[in-house]
């Protein structure tokens, strides 16, 4: 029997890891692998998840479906049953969670051409949407349209946090490009779906994307002493189109907090641990002068 493999798509801060949080808790009665790809070379949610299982596998430093990590991707995917399996607890699901650049159509024709299709069966490939931000993105990053024509169920996420109009017209938009899936509105990534026990439509097919994408500059920012969080939020506010995410760690309040800024809100809360401080940027390419100046003002003088 094939093991089950989840893709789950979806733009930055959509809400892609909280919805594998869910899963975690969901399944913590079975051997689930979640396999973290971040675009980012700083692993900041692939330790999210580690806090609520160990059975999770990192892949970082561009997308799993550009040219540059592929063969890293495939060569994963292949070591998988030996490295988290037993005879006694065989490997039940595989969750890929694919950087927010990605494009997803290329992934079956990766399953079958590596021959990995006989390991695994794609059950769902399902995207996660930020209503705040899906609209404007979706006229200006193509993988977004892509994310949704190779979805067998769409997450209208966050439903919560915007009013219903906003929310409709983005179910709308998510119709008029891929009519026949199913959308189910979310909050806080909760969703009572099986995708393990679905089977994910042939869809659409695609190639794989160059290792640089003028698209988009990810910039991995160290921080030293105390962090000014209203500061930065205040000037984000001023670059609401060159700033796509800011995420890492960072102590404010003398307190160790995961920072997260996905476009539309911002997240702020004291953790476990003592990781390193420091934040990710992903910002529009190429980089504007005024998001160089942001940088460089998060360092402290003197």
């Amino acid at each position: 029997m094939r093991i089950p493999l989840v893709l789950v798509t979806g733009f930055l801060g959509s809400g892609k890891t909280t919805f594998l949080e869910q899963l975690v808790h969901r399944h913590r009665q079975r051997k689930i692998v979640y396999l973290v790809n971040e675009f980012s070379a700083r692993d900041v949610d692939a330790a999210r998840l580690l806090a609520r299982t160990p059975d999770v596998v990192a892949i970082s430093g561009g997308s799993i479906f550009c040219r540059c990590l592929v063969t890293e991707f495939i060569d994963r995917l292949r070591s998988l049953p030996d490295r988290f399996a037993t005879p006694a607890a065989p490997l039940q699901g595989v969750v890929v969670e694919a950087s927010g650049m990605a494009n997803p159509a290329v992934a079956a024709r990766m399953l079958c051409e590596t021959q990995l299709d006989r390991l695994y069966e794609m059950t769902a490939v399902v995207a996660i949407v930020d209503p705040g931000t899906f609209g404007k993105l979706l006229h200006t990053l193509p993988n977004i349209r892509a994310q949704i024509e190779a979805a067998s169920l769409v997450l209208l996420n966050k439903t919560d946090l915007y009013c219903r109009s906003t929310v409709e017209q983005t179910a709308d938009a998510i119709r008029e490009i891929h009519p026949d899936v199913p959308i189910e509105q979310t909050r806080c990534g909760r969703s009572e779906v099986d995708v393990f026990a679905t089977q994910a439509p042939a869809g659409a097919h695609g190639e794989l994307a160059p290792c640089v994408d003028p698209s988009y500059v990810t910039l991995d920012i160290p921080l030293t002493g105390a962090f000014d969080l209203d500061r930065l939020r205040k000037a984000v506010e001023q670059l609401p189109d060159e700033v796509y995410r800011i995420k890492g760690f960072a102590d404010v309040g003398g307190r160790r907090c995961r920072v997260d800024y996905s476009g539309t809100d911002w997240t702020c809360e004291e953790i476990d641990g003592d990781p390193p401080p420091a934040l990710v940027f992903i910002v529009r390419g190429p980089c504007d002068p005024a998001v160089l100046q942001l940088i460089r003002s998060l360092q402290p003088t003197g």
